[in-house]
């Protein structure tokens, strides 16, 4: 085998930090403009219930004006179906080469339909769509400097952990989700380029916000540990409601096929049944940035907080299957912040628990309920801990992740975000092209290709294995180098057969090892 020279390495790493401060700067700023303009649409409409309480007439208004804004919605939706939705499992496609999008077109109309659909007020986040900009800001960075293959993907991959940073200031918790949930990949150029991307973004936006946390919590301190047995029955709820979740989110498009409209119109459908949420719930709308704040402050009982998560789950649900842009991050945030506020409650209602850690278990049970729905559990520990600014959380997040990540499992639950990109991935929808790209392939602990010599396998057609990353070296491989769980096999592909072949190099490594007899 032959080593590449560390120098090739170091030069390509350079590049790789200056394609993340570049992605990084531009979508901090386009990001920032998107999550500005949606907090102030916010404000706008909220203003306008309360004229709305003082006119009533003025309601036939307010539903000429949201069928109008609707219908523009489903427009945008119909000439570009891939702003639909959040924009996660579409970024997750194009990485995976399964299909590929016009990145201005992606762009503009995202941002343009995203503004009018979360800004309206309803229960749609804007973290999908941020990462989803992020990913088209990346893609348009490639194709003005000509970059192709891993190149670009590595821009792509830098633009989301950069948007997810813009909206969420959490710049770590959005590089960790990017290799966790988007790219399925640790390979150090990635990784780099996408921690220097989300950082330069995070700074952006924190100029623009200021440096608070984005959901920073009072709390008076620590749980204590002889109360931990209360974040076990958290976990297995927030694991249960969170299957619940799936289930509902993925029986949506059933329910709005029976609508006599066609499908880029539902989005009015959305609109108008969340107005009167508006009308007697109006600090409900939005994503739920605000609310998850306020629970403390509202001091709601069990019941107003089953009706906050009962509102909340409906018409997030009613939103997202709409089809119009706009994500489930925030949202599911927001259900786990209500579910741990209301679990809490009940607790100090039966004695066991105090009033002042109800805080805790709010923090506790946004990680959690995204960790069960997303199956993203790093993720979610890292995501609560920079958004609410303390890492004192860190051991009970932890513990409310792990359950409520196997009760789903257990359930039967996938990633969320995966499960849609399989149902958009269609013969139809992929977009085949003819050029040759590089796919990088982890191997991973008890693999079947670890401590097996390269020779062994019959790798598949169309494919060529050119290079093994190990560490800081990258290899040559022959016929008798042995593979290690650790290293990355970097093949020469068609690009759009990325997917085809990473699923028979991952059937590969499940083999049984004949020659132990596992």
């Amino acid at each position: 085998m032959r080593l590449v020279k560390k120098s090739e390495l170091d030069f390509t790493r350079v590049n790789t930090v200056i394609t993340g401060l570049i992605v990084g700067l531009i979508t901090g700023v386009v990001v920032s403009l998107f999550r500005w303009s949606i907090e102030h649409g916010l404000l706008l409409v909220k203003s306008a219930v309360g004229v709305l309480h003082k006119q009533p007439l003025l309601l036939i208004v307010a539903i000429i004006v949201i069928i109008i804004v609707g219908g523009v919605i489903g427009l945008l939706v119909k000439t570009s179906p891939q702003i639909s939705g959040s924009g996660i499992p579409q970024v997750e496609g194009q990485l995976a080469g399964e299909f590929d999008f016009p990145w201005w077109t992606t762009l503009w109309k995202k941002f343009v339909g995203g503004v009018l659909a979360i800004g309206s007020g309803l229960m749609l986040g804007r973290e999908g769509p941020s990462i989803q900009l992020g990913a088209t800001v990346g893609d348009g960075y490639a194709h003005l400097t000509q970059k192709s293959g891993a190149q670009r993907r590595v821009a792509i991959a830098s633009g989301a952990a950069a948007g997810l940073a813009a909206a969420f200031n959490a710049p770590i918790a959005s590089t960790l989700f990017v290799l966790e949930e988007i790219y399925h990949n640790f390979s150090p150029l990635v990784w780099l380029t996408s921690l220097t991307s989300a950082v330069m973004a995070n700074f952006v936006s924190m100029v623009i916000f200021g440096q608070t946390p984005v959901l920073h919590m009072v709390y008076t301190a620590p749980l204590p540990l002889t109360k931990y047995w209360l974040l076990l029955g958290l976990g297995v709820l927030l694991g249960l409601l969170g299957r619940l979740y799936q289930v509902v989110l993925l029986r949506l498009p059933q329910w709005y096929a029976y609508l006599p409209l066609p499908r880029y119109l539902h989005g009015i459908v959305a609109m108008l049944l969340t107005l009167p949420v508006a009308w007697w719930f109006t600090d409900l709308l939005g994503g739920g940035n605000s609310v998850i704040l306020h629970l403390s402050q509202w001091q709601l009982g069990t019941g107003m907080l089953l009706l906050v998560f009962v509102i909340r789950f409906v018409f997030s649900m009613v939103a997202y299957g709409s089809g119009l842009p706009g994500g489930i991050f925030l949202p599911i945030l927001t259900l786990g912040a209500v579910i741990g506020a209301l679990y809490g409650h009940v607790m100090v209602v039966l004695g066991v628990l105090s009033a002042g850690y109800v805080t805790n278990l709010v923090i506790t049970a946004m990680a959690g309920y995204f960790a069960g729905i997303g199956k993203a559990p790093f993720t979610a520990i890292l995501l609560i801990t920079e958004m609410v600014g303390s890492l004192k959380h860190l051991m009970p997040l932890a513990v409310v992740s792990l359950v409520a990540y196997i009760t789903v499992d257990l359930c039967g639950g996938a990633p969320i975000y995966a499960t849609l990109l399989e149902r958009m991935v269609t013969p139809q929808a992929i977009q085949k092209h003819s050029y040759t790209d590089r796919l990088e392939v982890p191997v991973f602990e008890a693999s079947f290709l670890a401590g097996h010599q390269v020779r062994e396998f019959k790798w598949p057609a169309q494919s060529l294995l050119i290079e093994v990353t190990r560490g800081e070296q990258t290899l040559i491989p022959r016929g008798d180098t042995v593979l290690r769980a650790g290293d990355t096999l970097v093949l020469e592909v068609q690009h759009h057969e990325q997917a085809l072949i990473r699923k028979q190099v991952a059937e590969m490594s499940e083999q049984p090892d004949v020659r132990t007899g596992d």
